[in-house]
């Protein structure tokens, strides 16, 4: 393989000192703009807070623009209606009508979205996802945080923390060389935890088995796809289809014929709001990690080789992509699983699967418990209780013995099983709200996160629009 090998064991070097520039002062940092970066800079912005956000690349979105992960999962409550049919081990959309849990920014960015084209509402006919197009969600994002009075920095990566038992501000580097933004209150929304990990806080990574992670997987856009004709051969091969995954008899073909090596166990894609495009995630590598460059670079190898097989696999042997082709593939494979930050809560599989409810509850989910196999093929799939949500605290949000920083997205605290649910990008915009406002709010009053009383946060979120009812 033509890539440059992890040594053995790295001898470090001593480099030259280095300065960096102040490039800013603000209240509240917002370090990530991702899904959960929009909902923390929206949400302290929304609560009187100066807010710069800073991003690594030149546009806003994270996985869902960056990686194509599309569409947005569901965040409705759910009935499932196929088990009289003996159908088990059912996908999110598998399940029948239910009423969302999440609001606040997430539906303000939806209903833009939708508005533009840019989105299909979620409804019982797209199982209650959001297929989305994603050149124009980095323009509805953008949008929105420049009508909020969000600052923005693009380009740049943060590397390291400024302060001394507590984070002052944080270095990131640039093609201006390396700036120094401060801040009272950083909202740590790098997906990885960089910033809490940097600071001091302590992690979890993996299962607590062996330490491995869910798998990376590269999304890549077919376009020019026949939808008809691939509905017509659903008809006739209703056994070979379920919802939106299957093809096992065609994939069985295909390997027979060594023209398909395929790493999970069937064929998955979603529709976008474009009829004549699906969104395909059908590449998976295991054993690899995200924050490990060595690791991720072989990722992006392997998915790459990966998506090559699969694109040839459905113009030769699924209906309705004979014409069909690869428009775009992700910047980069796209990481599920990392660093968990340890907090003042740590949210498990059980609190998740009896929808516990919590007296700092701060945002809800009701994504299934998804775990697709850290090892090789297979995905686990336990639902959320039947017309219910669980609670997702303020304390999962908070790293213990830490101050300065508040977390969000898929580095809150909560075990390897029930990091699978909260993942998904819906619940990450809610909790990066939450944490935007408690930050607006701890800056205002000048203390730590830790210290601002849940009940101002969810007070605050209710004025934002934000859903804490219980179901």
């Amino acid at each position: 393989m033509p890539m440059l090998q992890k040594p053995a064991a790295m001898p470090e070097l001593t480099l030259p000192a280095r300065r960096a520039g102040l490039a800013a002062e603000t209240d509240v940092l917002v370090v990530g703009g991702g899904p959960s970066g929009i909902g923390a800079a929206l949400g302290a912005a929304r609560a009187g807070a100066d807010v710069i956000l800073v991003e690594r690349y030149g546009f806003l979105g994270g996985n869902a623009t960056a990686a194509l992960v599309m569409p947005l999962m569901s965040f409705h409550t759910q009935r499932p209606v196929f088990e009289k049919l003996g159908v088990t081990n059912l996908l999110p959309n598998d399940h029948g009508p239910g009423h969302p849990v999440i609001a606040g920014v997430l539906k303000e960015l939806l209903e833009r979205l939708v508005q533009s084209g840019g989105a299909v509402a979620p409804s019982l006919d797209t199982g209650y996802v959001v297929p989305f197009d994603p050149e124009l969600f980095k323009w509805v994002a953008l949008e929105l945080l420049d009508q909020a009075g969000v600052c923005m920095l693009f380009h740049a990566f943060a590397s390291g923390v400024v302060g001394d038992g507590g984070i002052e501000g944080v270095i990131f580097e640039t093609k201006s060389g390396p700036l120094v933004v401060k801040a009272k209150t950083v909202v740590d929304c790098t997906g990885d935890g960089d910033i809490a990990a940097l600071s001091g806080a302590s992690y979890e990574i993996g299962r607590a088995t062996d330490g491995l992670v869910q798998p990376m997987t590269l999304m890549f856009r077919m376009a020019d796809f026949n939808p008809a004709s691939f509905q017509e051969y659903v008809r006739r091969n209703p056994a070979q289809w379920r919802g939106v995954h299957g093809l096992w008899d065609l994939v069985q073909q295909a390997s027979a014929n060594e023209e398909l090596d395929l790493a999970r166990e069937d064929i998955l894609f979603f529709a976008t709001p474009h009829p004549r495009e699906v969104s395909v995630n059908s590449t998976r590598v295991t054993r690899v990690l995200g924050t490990d460059v060595w690791d991720w670079s072989l990722a992006e190898w392997e998915s790459r080789r990966q998506m090559n097989q699969l694109v040839r696999f459905l113009r030769r042997y699924v209906p309705g992509f004979e014409e069909s082709y690869a428009v775009q593939s992700g910047v980069h494979a796209g990481v599920r699983e990392t660093r968990r930050i340890v907090g003042e809560y740590q949210l498990t599989a059980d609190d998740l699967l009896n929808a516990r409810k919590f007296p700092d509850a701060i945002a809800r989910g009701t994504y299934p418990v998804d775990i697709h196999n850290p090892a090789g093929k297979g995905t686990t799939l336990r639902r959320i209780p039947e017309e219910d949500a669980y609670d997702i605290p303020l304390r999962a949000l908070i790293p213990q013995r830490v101050d300065g920083v508040i977390v969000a997205g898929r580095c809150i605290s909560g075990t390897h099983e029930a990091h699978s649910s909260y993942r998904v990008m819906p619940i990450a915009m809610a909790t990066g709200q939450a944490a935007g406002v408690c930050a607006a709010t701890a800056s205002r009053a000048g203390i730590v996160p830790r210290d601002v009383p849940a009940g101002e946060v969810q007070e605050e979120l209710r004025r934002q629009g934000a859903n804490l009812d219980r179901t």
